[in-house]
């Protein structure tokens, strides 16, 4: 239960609709319990004079007595689930959050599937513990007090053999438990591979259908679906083991009353109608005892589950701002804007502490309002380079300043909202075109979208939809080609109108011609705003106030267009390749 104990500030936002619960809960019992008490009465009745008159009023207090136990328990299920429903949509909207605050480290090692499993199967286990498993737990228990304490005032000698079963089924209900909780924990992981596997399908379903793998993969999720049912019915052997046991052990306990009460009766020590309310006592008793085991069957997922959870509440992000968060939401236009100035200083990075060395020894300062060219081969550097500004990672040695102070000093809100990025890897929302494009703005002015549109060369695709801006996009954009998500990508970065634009490999996508409208279009949007360029093509960066060259995570050469090719280094040796594809397009 030490995982649970987490649940307590949830439990108190909603203590007054517990308590009422637990009140309406109690009165439920108390009707229920009276029930085998004017059963008792009406039997003795009938045993020494028959009155019809006494045996409608006993029938009448008996089905009166039902109704209203079953009202307070209807109204028991509104207050006490309904509050577990709540206390599941805070902790759901909490995880989100707090998953949200991670730094990309957290997501490297932390696979999609991972934390879906536990969005949805994890926190619906501790939603049912919060709900059946407490109302439940706090039915069982005061009606067994109320039931114990009636049987006492029937006999207590008959009270005292009934209750003999109770330390062992105790031990059986802990022992089952411990087992049950091994097992959900085995269950939990093998749904978090399952779904791992199926979003990287999903996700990849290009890569799957290309590569003709559908065989391949049906074959490897239905090895790990099947290894999944395997685990399930270990828990469900388990969990079925102990009912058989509950309903033995109370069915042993009434086979003893039956006989010893009976006894009773003969040596005139019980009534009849006594004996019957005792028996109806125990049946009273049977679900709080069966349904022990089934509570703790829920306690034990819960905690499993809540454990799994914990580990993500327990996770610090790496990168954190330095001034304590406020709850309001940051608005892009009441931040204040930076100057765009960024200078990197002996800086060195490498995700991981065992991993090389991405950059090595990276000495560069950019003038705010310059634009900057950034080339190399694969693998050299250049993502993580502009990653770093905006602290998706923080640098491993050095000293990286924005605007002349340490970006580490920052407010992360302070920083990134003054930052646009269209990254390597495209991403857009399931969302209409025109939210996608605005998604920087919680208030965006309709003008801002159309202009960003029109300069990103999408506003003509655009158009030619029937909904235009108001066309719903597939998951992350499929029913967009890869230059109209790109676009729609740089669309979004300008209309953020940041101080500092990077734009890392943003053209790959589309063809030369819409690449240098897009330069067109861009360059009144560069100016006197800080933008760095990441691509392959020397016709992006050649009108850059400079070029950077990186080779093997070091600043290999720097310069100008026009002096990098007079160098004749790896920058012009690029030139002229690609001047030679160039020539010999031509040719064709």
């Amino acid at each position: 239960m030490i995982y649970l104990r987490r649940l307590l500030p949830y439990l108190k936002r909603y203590r007054k609709m517990l308590a009422i619960g637990f009140v309406v809960i109690t009165l439920s019992a108390v009707f229920t319990n009276l029930i085998p008490f004017v059963i008792s009465k009406a039997i003795d009745t009938i045993k020494d004079h028959v009155e019809g008159a006494s045996l409608f009023n006993y029938a009448l207090l008996t089905v009166g007595f039902a109704i209203v136990s079953g009202f307070f328990l209807y109204l028991t299920r509104q207050m006490i689930i309904v509050v577990s429903r709540e206390i599941e949509n805070d902790l759901r909207n909490d995880f989100f959050a707090h998953i949200l605050e991670q730094d990309q480290q957290y997501f490297h090692f932390h696979p999609t599937g991972d934390i879906m499993a536990l969005a949805t199967n994890d926190i619906s286990a501790v939603r049912n513990f919060l709900g059946p498993g407490i109302m439940y737990t706090a039915e069982t228990f005061i009606n067994f007090s109320m039931a114990i304490s009636l049987m006492f005032s029937f006999n207590t000698e008959l009270t005292l053999i009934a209750i003999v079963p109770i330390p062992l089924i105790s031990y059986v209900v802990y022992r089952i438990g411990k087992s049950i909780n091994y097992k959900f924990e085995k269950v939990q992981e093998q749904f978090s591979d399952l779904t791992t596997k199926a979003q990287e399908n999903l996700s990849g379903i290009k890569v799957v259908k290309a590569y003709v793998r559908e065989n391949s993969e049906t074959e490897g999720f239905k090895k790990m679906s099947i290894e999944y049912m395997k685990k399930n019915l270990e828990l469900a052997k388990v969990q079925s083991f102990s009912y058989p046991i509950m309903f033995l052990l109370t069915g042993f306990s009434i086979t003893i009353v039956l006989y010893a009460g009976g006894n009773k009766i003969i040596n005139g020590e019980l009534t009849i109608g006594e004996l019957t309310a005792f028996i109806i006592y125990l049946g009273l008793l049977t679900w709080p005892i069966i349904s022990l085991g089934w509570i703790i069957n829920l306690t034990q997922r819960a905690e499993a589950s809540m454990k799994r959870l914990c580990e993500v509440f327990d996770s610090k992000p790496g990168i954190e701002s330095p001034l304590v968060q406020s709850d309001v939401m940051h608005d892009r236009k009441t931040e204040k804007k930076l100057k765009g100035e960024i200078e990197f200083k002996n800086v060195n990075f490498r995700y991981h502490q065992n991993f090389p060395y991405v950059l090595k020894n990276i000495n560069v300062k950019i003038k705010a309002g310059e634009t900057i060219g950034i080339i190399g081969h694969t693998g050299s550097g250049k993502t993580t380079f502009v990653n770093l500004i905006s602290r998706l990672f923080d640098i491993t040695e050095g000293e990286l300043l924005v605007d002349s102070r340490n970006v580490k000093s920052y407010d992360l809100n302070e920083l990134r909202t003054s930052i646009g990025a269209v990254p390597q890897e495209t991403f857009l929302f399931s969302d209409s075109i025109e939210n996608n494009i605005a998604y920087a703005e919680n208030n965006f002015d309709k003008d801002k979208v159309v202009s960003a549109a029109k300069i990103s060369q999408i506003y003509k695709d655009v158009d030619k939809f029937p909904k235009r801006f108001d066309t719903m996009l597939g998951e992350r954009g499929i029913n967009l080609s890869g230059g109209q998500k790109q676009r729609t990508s740089i669309a979004r970065a300008i209309a953020a109108d940041p101080e500092i634009l990077i734009l890392d490999d943003a053209f790959s996508a589309v063809d030369t011609y819409t690449e240098e409208e897009i330069l067109k279009g861009l360059k009144d949007v560069m100016k006197g705003r800080t933008t760095i360029l990441i691509s392959h093509r020397i016709s992006t960066l050649k009108n850059a106030d400079r070029v950077i060259v990186l080779k093997e995570g070091s600043v290999a050469e720097e310069g100008t267009h026009e002096a990098l090719v007079q160098k004749e280094g790896i920058y012009a040796d690029i030139y002229m390749k690609q001047l030679l594809e160039e020539e010999l397009k031509d040719l064709e």
